[in-house]
């Protein structure tokens, strides 16, 4: 994924979250599938921004950007902030 693609993504992502929080707040609340859902975009986003990272670390150490991969749920929800 290129790196204009990957900021799309996280910026459809942000969007759709934001949209899920403003229903929230107007309308007190959110289905079960709506929660689960925000669940879900935290886990890509933070996968997103995961990739993005990576792909910034790799440029940056003169290696391809494109060797850089999703890593899953596992890994990128244990990192500590």
């Amino acid at each position: 994924m290129k790196d204009a693609r990957l900021f799309e993504y996280i910026n459809e992502l942000s969007t759709e979250e934001e949209q899920l929080f403003a229903k929230a707040g107007a309308s007190g609340g959110l289905s079960q599938g709506e929660i689960e859902r925000l669940d879900e975009i935290k886990v890509e986003l933070d996968q997103g921004y995961d990739l993005l990272h990576q792909r910034q670390a790799r440029r940056a150490a003169g290696l391809d950007p494109s060797d850089a991969e999703v890593r899953p749920p596992e890994i990128v929800e244990r990192y500590q902030q």
